[in-house]
């Protein structure tokens, strides 16, 4: 009998373990409940060149991230999400699923709800209807297939960019005719990939063979979050709670300050997190962190009201002065 009590105590103790391992990563999958097909781009990264109904993306490494939906049909609006959540409170990542529908007063305007999270399982495989990326790996271009007249011919496509402080312009020429695009964004952070293309004719078909990309580095002049919009107000008392579920401190700092990294904030919001934590210290390290993400930073002389001892205060000040 004491045999097969310490048996079973051995069994539950590594049950205990196998559920305690903590996966480095979550996925994310978001489907069109009314079969609109759509782009995802997550903190600034196009996921899918295709427009698909159920779209999967695997190995996400970031708690949270900026989700844009954009339709297929440009006559529905866009969908914009902050703090798209991957883990739980307890910051465990999952597997989260996502619905998009139609709003049943106006069928042009989209919705994206919460639908389900689970744990994360090994070795999961999806159904044969989802489209499934991996984050961090781009989206392979799509092959180009042209019908051409001429027996044999060669065709080089040459690619060149134009990084700017406020867009980036292409010029590409196939063939002797030129085409121009513009991209133009208020602010660009991160990397853009160019992919040249060497198009070879044989028997009368002309099939586009992709070469191995280039990373070409776009220069972000304007990281400050001055004078652009904070958090809305739905997304920001999402982030609070959040941040609220924490245990301790240390873990609420740490949420608050993946929040403030991802968003722009107004000192009001910088405020109200700074009034969840307990300790002194915690608030005037936030109020460090939040500064370069504050669009109103002529204000922040409010924060001063947040601290019990006046030292703290003149802390914060003298590390906004020296910035």
């Amino acid at each position: 009998m004491k045999r097969n009590t310490t048996l079973l105590a051995f069994m539950l103790l590594l049950s205990g373990l196998s559920f305690a391992q903590v996966q480095p990563f979550g996925h994310l999958t978001i489907f069109s409940e009314d079969g609109d097909k759509f782009f995802l781009i997550l903190n600034g990264e196009r996921i899918n060149d295709e427009p698909q109904t159920n779209l999967r993306v695997e190995e996400l490494v970031q708690p949270y991230y900026n989700a844009k939906i954009i339709f297929e049909d440009n006559t529905k609006a866009e969908i914009s999400k902050n703090f798209l959540q991957i883990a739980d409170a307890d910051g465990i990542f999952m597997d989260v699923t996502y619905k998009i529908r139609r709003d049943k007063n106006n069928p042009k305007k989209m919705k994206m709800n919460f639908f389900s999270m689970i744990p994360v399982v090994d070795g999961f495989i999806p159904p044969a209807n989802v489209h499934v990326r991996r984050w961090g790996q781009p989206a392979p271009p799509p092959q180009v297939v042209v019908q051409q007249t001429a027996p044999t011919a060669v065709v080089q496509q040459t690619t060149t960019t134009t990084t700017t402080t406020g867009g980036v312009n292409a010029g590409v020429n196939i063939g002797g005719v030129g085409v121009n695009i513009s991209i133009n964004e208020p602010v660009i952070t991160g990397s853009t990939t160019i992919t040249e293309t060497t198009t070879v004719t044989t028997g009368g078909t002309v099939v586009a063979q992709p070469r191995q990309p280039r990373e070409v580095v776009v220069v972000d002049n304007n990281p400050s979050c001055v004078n652009r919009r904070p958090m809305n107000p739905n997304d920001f008392n999402a982030a609070l709670q959040t941040i609220r579920n924490q245990g301790f401190d240390e873990s609420r700092l740490k949420t608050a300050q993946q929040v403030a990294q991802n968003n722009c904030l107004n000192t009001n919001q910088i405020i109200e997190i700074c009034k969840i934590f307990g300790f002194e210290e915690t608030k005037l390290s936030f109020a460090k962190f939040a500064f370069d993400s504050c669009v109103e930073p002529r204000n922040y002389f409010k924060l001063n009201d947040i601290f019990s001892f006046s030292s703290s205060a003149d802390e914060l000040n003298d590390y906004i002065s020296r910035k």
